[in-house]
């Protein structure tokens, strides 16, 4: 058998090269030679995290709801999570909510969820008062799915003089009605551990087996484990996150509070009586990767130590950091 000629090899080698030429223009280059690390999370940014600027707080300088998106790409962040409170009197205003979607398009920015408070008790026991809640919490499942949103994120909150057992039945009760409507939108029902009962692992977990449906889920919150602050009260955070994890959808808060204060370099501590809590990020992160969670991580930085802006650069840096060792 004759061997090839030179240029029968050369013409053998530019066709093969020629097809991967091609293969690397119709498929990423990491399919074609290696597999490419995926990131294990994305960044938000929680609207909280500014919050003294949006309420014109004494020493802040004023920041209108409708310059978000672009301050958060400013601050190198490209997905945000709004408050009502922000725009409490805009729920049902299209024109207004137009302009909010078209700055946050415009700013290459994603809008994700809108956390919704000041609206009554999912989990009241008065019955018409509980069906008023849900009835509230309409206009901004309307909202978020009009901004392009994937959840809204409620409390669970009730009757503090009742039972565990009646608390969390009220509640779920309130949630699985809220989720039938946010069904009918494609939009998630997340609730947030946010003092009291739902700040206990075990009895928001509860919650959400007897919720029973498929839009109901969690978003927890590393730094809201205090159920209750005046006894100094604390569920352990750590567990809380493993206990919460299952039930997570799109959407992780990473509270933080002052950094650099000595604990270490991924510790964050709110120093503030009685709300003494010092957060182990790393530790944090790791177990809501090991989850196999690749959804957003929000900022939201509370600290009283930097300035909003700087603590939440602090944050983001943290983030960034812990996302390249995990």
């Amino acid at each position: 058998m004759h061997a090839p000629s030179p240029s029968s090899s050369r013409r053998s080698f530019l066709k093969h090269a020629a097809a991967i030429g091609a293969a690397a223009l119709t498929q990423p280059v990491a399919n074609v030679f290696a597999a490419e690390k995926k990131e294990p999370f994305k960044i938000s940014l929680a609207q909280w995290s500014l919050n003294k600027r949006f309420f014109k707080k004494a020493g802040a300088e004023p920041l209108d709801n409708l310059d978000f998106a672009k301050t958060a790409k400013k601050l190198g962040i490209d997905g945000i999570e709004y408050v009502n409170q922000m725009f409490m009197d805009k729920g049902e205003d299209k024109s207004y909510l137009g302009e909010m979607k078209t700055r946050a398009e415009g700013e290459g920015v994603n809008s994700l969820l809108i956390m919704c408070d000041r609206e009554g008790n999912l989990g009241d026991p008065d019955d018409a008062k509980r069906k008023q809640t849900v009835q509230n919490h309409l206009k901004w499942l309307d909202a978020a799915k009009f901004l392009g949103c994937h959840s809204i994120r409620v409390n669970a909150a009730s009757d503090a003089k009742l039972s565990w057992d009646e608390q969390a039945k009220l509640a779920a009760e309130g949630l699985h009605a809220l989720c039938v409507e946010g069904d009918k939108r494609g939009l998630f029902v997340v609730v947030e551990n946010h003092g009291g009962l739902s700040s206990n692992g075990k009895w928001l977990t509860q919650v959400m087996k007897q919720a029973d449906h498929v839009r109901v889920g969690i978003l927890p919150d590393f730094g809201n484990f205090y159920t209750n602050r005046e006894k100094a009260e604390l569920y352990n955070p750590y567990q809380g996150m493993r206990e919460f994890m299952p039930w997570v959808k799109q959407a992780v808060s990473a509270k933080s509070f002052d950094w650099d204060t000595g604990a270490g370099k991924f510790y964050t501590e709110d120093r503030r009586e009685p709300r003494e809590i010092t957060l182990d990020f790393e530790r944090l992160i790791k177990i809501v990767v090991a989850t196999g969670y690749n959804g957003y991580i929000g900022v939201e930085y509370e600290g009283q130590k930097h300035t909003e802006e700087e603590g939440i650069i602090r944050t983001r840096q943290a983030l960034e950091e812990l996302r390249a060792m995990v």
